[in-house]
Order: structure tokens, then C-alpha cells, then sequence
């Protein structure tokens, strides 16, 4: 199955060349298959002095939520589309007690789809913690939290499958909430983790605590019966999804 993967990305021009890009490009992914989503002209740019001139960079929308719907809205109906975040190192498999490189990445974007037919899922995600100790060897097809730092789907362009942009920073929350309300699940393997720096410079922003916060409260009071908060010690609002 052919697929595309879809990075949106916001002030890491000088990063993401050496990140995403390298990691894909290593591991088998044709440079004709990669966009970077952009904010706009200027961010545009930006981008094109710094990565290669075979990745496309497309102006899309300021925001992750809004950008994750432009996205959507970009590529046809039923397109496989791998979303992931620009500053990934490399992702990893648990292999034992440790973990290891996923070296062939094209392999394992085939490999999702075909699950995700098997499963009649629509959407697949990665565990979202990287720590060998907590993973194990399954893939799981009930409610769980798909990260976005790296996942894929079958697009069908379903407004009730988007986000809103009340959820921003947490976003990828509501949006396995709301596959999971449509489909009855989403796939996830919980071997595969990602390599990355939470919280680095560019991307959402500086002001998290606060977004934190909003995109919290409101993802509670709009699913009371999957979504509860928590605080933890730097006072930062967390959830948690349900055991449905």
C-alpha cells in the first residue's frame, strides 16, 4: 500500500533536516512521499534554504490542531497517511529488555496498514513513554492514547473525527478518543516507541503549563466518562483515558 508522510512542523528549519528527515530518508522512505506542513510564507522559507529540494513544503495552518486538520483535508479520501513530528530521532523496537532502531521505516509503515486492514481500525499509534521497562510485546485494538509524535491513518475526512482547537496541546488525545468512538478502537503497538526531546525549542510554543491546563479541562468536561485530571509536582494539568 502506498502511503505519504505528512510532518508539520513550526520554527525548526535548522533542526529538522538533521531529525525526521535523516531518519526517514535512512530508512528506505523516498523523498517523493515527504511534505513538511508549514505556517506560513515566511516559515516557508525558512524551510527551503535548509532541507533538500526533493521534500515538499506546503503552507498550511498556524496551530497543531488546525495544522492536523488542513492536513487531513490536503490528501484524498482513503490516502494512508504517517503523521510525525519534526524533531523524531529515530523510532525504536523493544527487542528483549531493550531497545533498538527500527532501521527499515518503509517495511514498518506497510506492516501498520496491513494491520490496520486486518484489525478494521482506521488508526495506529506507538507506545507514547520511551522506557523498555514499561513496554511489552502486544498490539492493542480497545481505547488507548495514540501520541502524536508518530502515527498513521486512513483518511475519510470525517469533521466528527477532528479535533477541536480547544484541545490544542493535547489534541492527539481527543482525537483517540474520537476514533475510538467511531470505530471502537485504534491500533497500537506497544514494542515501538520514538526517540525524541519533549518540549524543545519551536513546535507548540513556550507556554505549555497554561495550554496544559485549558486543553485539560476542556477534554474532561467534554468526556467525563473517559477523560480525568491530574496534577503533577510542577503543577502541570495532566489526563488520563479510562480503562474501557
Amino acid at each position: 500500500m502506498s502511503y505519504v508522510v505528512a510532518i508539520p512542523s513550526y520554527n525548526r528549519a535548522d533542526s529538522i533536516a538533521s531529525k525526521t528527515l535523516s531518519y526517514l530518508l535512512k530508512g528506505g522512505v523516498s523523498p517523493s512521499k515527504i511534505s513538511i506542513f508549514v505556517a506560513n510564507k515566511t516559515q516557508e522559507k525558512m524551510y527551503r534554504l535548509m532541507v533538500p529540494a526533493s521534500i515538499r513544503i506546503i503552507i498550511g495552518k498556524l496551530g497543531i490542531a488546525n495544522q492536523r486538520k488542513f492536513i487531513s483535508h490536503y490528501y484524498p479520501v482513503n490516502a494512508y497517511i504517517v503523521s510525525m513530528d519534526d524533531d523524531v530521532e529515530e523510532l525504536q523496537m523493544l527487542r528483549g529488555d531493550k531497545l533498538v532502531s527500527v532501521k527499515n521505516v518503509d517495511a514498518f509503515f506497510k506492516r501498520a496498514y496491513s494491520l490496520l486492514k486486518k484489525e478494521n481500525r482506521f488508526i495506529w499509534g506507538i507506545y507514547p513513554v520511551r522506557n523498555a521497562f514499561f513496554m511489552y510485546n502486544t498490539l492493542t485494538t480497545g481505547l488507548k492514547f495514540i501520541i502524536g509524535v508518530t502515527f498513521g491513518y486512513i483518511n475519510r475526512r470525517l469533521k466528527r473525527l477532528e479535533p477541536s482547537s480547544k484541545s490544542e496541546g493535547k489534541e492527539d488525545y481527543e482525537q483517540s478518543i474520537l476514533y475510538y468512538k467511531e470505530d471502537g478502537g485504534v491500533l497500537r503497538f506497544n514494542n515501538i516507541t520514538h526517540k525524541t526531546k519533549f518540549n524543545a525549542p519551536g513546535g507548540l510554543g513556550t507556554d505549555r503549563q497554561e495550554m496544559n491546563k485549558r486543553a485539560a479541562e476542556y477534554l474532561h468536561e467534554t468526556y467525563p466518562d473517559i477523560v480525568s485530571i491530574f496534577h503533577r509536582k510542577n503543577g502541570m494539568t495532566e489526563i488520563r483515558l479510562a480503562r474501557l
